[in-house]
């Protein structure tokens, strides 16, 4: 029994690979160093996926700073906009996709399905396609030389990229495939040639909602390849959820097949009973996490692959984890801040790995590696379960009490409006940030002395004090019309409420990728969620006191806290939002009675926790709008709630934004501006608004006349007094000079606006 991974993260046990980028972008290294680097870091992950027992390692699961973006670059789908970078693609062109220039806009950044990893979304523009260097060979063959195991490449799939690339119109999707497929082709007849047998062809795309025509397109893509490359021995593997349609998909010309037994465990199991599975086929089981950090239960997931072998007859079964594991940090050996009973019922992706390995020698021989194994991982699961966290009657007495008035506003939006403008007097087009400002090298340096308790808290108050009031007197010289106090005290918009609220537990190295360098810690949430004292007030207040403009208070919604951390497996998602929901109640009403009028609660998350099938949307967003509504709905009538969310499909989530029934909300507009426009012409959008005018992820610097373009056709679809001027997103991770000539030209265009309004008026 072949025990392997979809993906391996690829950023190291302390974000070596982050650094490597990071300098190579600041012309710290070169490239040829950069390059030899990254390989000793790809080496030292197939030896220690080797060392921990796996039969076969996975290569092509690296990347330069995204999968989706690697191949758009392979196949040479490098939009017009950067070909006058230079002749011949280069890291320079690579990276000008990712991030853009000076001049040049990054390609879009979307979610990676229902995950909190960002891809770059590929565009293609009609130009001929052709394979450029294609690193899948030499990452193939550096791993067949450092480790004496099988190695199976892996790329995304032709299915999922093609459906994920924008560009084509559905009548040109033939003529894209009809350039695509043959390079597709091309590769895994280079793969074959050097020496692959297996090669993984990863297809998320077939557990979302497929149409009949989706089916058929399925069906040619893989008739196509095989016949193209008959050697190669494909692996089509899936994750997320359950195959859509099992037979058809099953069925595919392909020698293998790869299910995700975690998230698509019931549906899996039920169509491999009725439908059975073809017996020359090779099937892969996912039947770890690959998305959380809990332990598994060893002998339920023995039963499930018994369970398997009881149904079907497969050629051959791989056991492997539900997904790749870069969604998921590299080893808990490292963590020391975990008190013992938690520590001990985690599991990161080298643990995991762990288990496979223990499962598998259980099934090939009826005894356990570790004859301890199963009664050890019960034993550590049970001692969570019945820790003392997990027994707040407190919390769950407040759920109990809750009444429908608990999740409505007492005034609809219309009065309220007109309420708010005459308590506010804010001026038409209001410009303001989504909340924090740059952290530099030395409010960081600051954060870490204090937490190792170099700086007293005094001394580290003060210091945050005066960055903070510096950051005022910018903000009000850029004439910013609602301000914030910057969030120099904060690391991460959910850690730092996490830190501050029972339930919550931090590691030290658990860190995986957002997106491009981007890394985050996500809290471990473990056990009941509880509010103790003020959050925000103190730093709010202070930062009130010091300026005549209103100061926003700035929050993290229930549901991105939630869905931006390792949540406990052993209550339903709705139960621990709804408990994180009235913490947060108590932290607004404290803003409120501190004179705050403004509140921002954030919720970039709120859309990707959707079910992967819209047909499964309706429950989770029936929860997930409740806990929103639950913290924010004791509010006075006058304090003007806003909210604010990321890389969302505006178009077909119009109902649940509307449906928070929050004052303002504010998007992430920037990248695909046109695409929002012509959603809210088909769908207006009856609150306030404000649309990003310019990308944050990108150190470029847009005039004021081109924000002034984006303000004037969003006018077209956006009443004048629900208009909000603001960026994309935080500036947290960006430059003090890019920012603050970034926010005097949004200031500039809005004023601009605004005085051609009034005189039109």
């Amino acid at each position: 029994m072949i025990t392997t991974t979809i993906g391996y993260p690829y950023i190291g046990e302390n974000r070596e690979w982050k650094r490597l980028v990071e300098k190579f972008w600041k012309q710290a290294i070169s490239e040829d160093t950069l390059q030899a680097e990254w390989k000793k870091l790809r080496i030292t992950h197939l030896k220690k996926q080797q060392k921990l027992g796996l039969t076969q390692v996975t290569s092509g699961d690296f990347t330069m700073y995204d999968r989706m973006l690697d191949l758009a670059f392979l196949f040479n789908l490098i939009p017009s906009r950067y070909r006058s970078l230079e002749d011949v693609p280069s890291l320079t062109t690579y990276y000008a996709m990712a991030r853009g220039t000076t001049d040049t806009v990054a390609c879009e950044m979307t979610k990676w399905f229902n995950t909190n990893y960002h891809y770059i979304v590929p565009e293609y523009e009609g130009a001929t396609l052709k394979l450029n260097h294609n690193h899948y060979v030499d990452w193939f063959l550096e791993a067949k030389e450092a480790v004496d195991i099988d190695v199976k490449p892996t790329l995304i799939g032709p299915m999922t990229f093609s459906k994920l690339t924008k560009g084509y119109r559905d009548k040109e999707l033939a003529h894209y495939l009809l350039e695509l497929l043959p390079l597709y082709a091309q590769v895994l007849q280079q793969l074959v040639d050097v020496g692959a047998e297996w090669i993984q062809l990863e297809e998320p795309i077939l557990t979302t909602a497929l149409s009949e025509e989706d089916c058929r397109l399925a069906e040619v893509i893989y008739t196509q390849l095989v016949e193209a490359v008959p050697q190669a021995k494909v692996m089509l593997t899936t994750y997320f959820e359950a195959l859509t349609d099992f037979e058809r998909i099953t069925n595919l010309p392909v020698a293998g097949i790869g299910l995700d037994l975690i998230h698509g465990k019931k549906e899996n199991l039920a169509a491999l009973r009725q439908h059975g599975f073809p017996p020359q086929k090779t099937l892969a089981l996912g039947v770890v996490n690959g998305r959380d950090i809990w332990a598994s239960n060893l002998q339920e997931v023995a039963q499930d692959v018994q369970a398997v072998q009881t149904l079907v007859s497969p050629q051959a079964i791989w056991l492997q984890p539900s997904c790749s594991l870069q969604h998921c940090p590299v080893t808990v050996a490292n963590e020391t801040m975990l008190f013992d009973t938690l520590k001990d019922a985690l599991a990161f992706s080298n643990e995991k790995l762990g288990e496979l390995v223990e499962v598998s020698g259980y099934i090939e021989s009826g005894e356990w590696p570790t004859p301890t194994a199963v009664s050890a991982s019960m034993k550590r699961i049970e001692a969570l379960k019945n820790h003392a966290s997990r027994q707040n009657e407190s919390v769950s007495t407040a759920l109990a009490k809750l009444e429908e008035k608990d999740f409505k506003r007492t005034v609809p939006f219309t009065e309220r409006l007109a309420l708010q403008q005459q308590a506010l007097h804010l001026p038409l087009f209001p410009t303001t940030t989504i909340g924090s400002f740059p952290q530099s090298k030395e409010v960081r340096s600051w954060r870490a002395a204090w937490r190792r308790g170099d700086l007293d808290d005094a001394a580290y108050e003060a210091k945050l004090d005066a960055e903070t009031l510096r950051w005022i007197a910018l903000q009000e010289e850029i004439d910013l019309d609602v301000l914030v106090h910057g969030e120099f005290e904060r690391t991460d918009m959910v850690e730092y409420f996490g830190e501050k609220l029972a339930g919550f537990a931090f590691t030290k190295f658990a860190w995986v990728v957002s997106y491009g360098s981007r890394c985050v810690k996500p809290p471990i949430i473990y056990g009941d969620v509880d509010w103790l004292a003020p959050m925000t007030v103190k730093e709010t207040v202070f930062a009130q006191q010091h300026t005549d403009k209103w100061m926003k208070g700035m929050l993290t919604g229930p549901v991105t806290i939630l869905n931006w951390s390792f949540v406990r497996n052993d209550l339903p998602r709705d139960v621990v939002a709804a408990q994180i929901a009235l913490a947060l109640r108590k932290e607004i009403h404290a803003l409120e009675e501190a004179g705050i009028r403004i509140i921002q609660v954030d919720e970039p998350a709120l859309r990707e926790g959707l079910p992967l099938r819209q047909d499964n949307w309706q429950a989770y967003l029936n929860w997930a709008i409740d806990a929103f509504k639950l913290a924010t709905s004791s509010v006075d009538t006058t304090t003007q709630i806003h909210t604010h969310m990321c890389y969302c499909e505006f178009n077909d989530f119009i109902d649940p934004i509307t449906a928070l029934d929050a004052d303002v909300i504010s998007l992430e507009t920037s990248r695909s501006h046109g695409e929002l426009i012509h959603s809210l012409k088909e769908n207006p959008y009856p609150y306030g608004i404000g649309l990003g005018v310019y990308d944050i992820h990108s150190p470029r610097v847009p005039s004021a006349d081109e924000m002034t373009t984006i303000l004037e056709e969003s006018l077209a679809v956006i009443p004048a007094n629900h208009f909000w001027v603001n960026p994309d997103c935080g500036l947290k991770t960006r430059q003090e000079p890019e920012t603050v000539a970034s926010l005097k030209h949004m200031v500039e265009a809005a004023k601009a606006l605004r005085k051609k309004t009034l005189q039109t008026n």
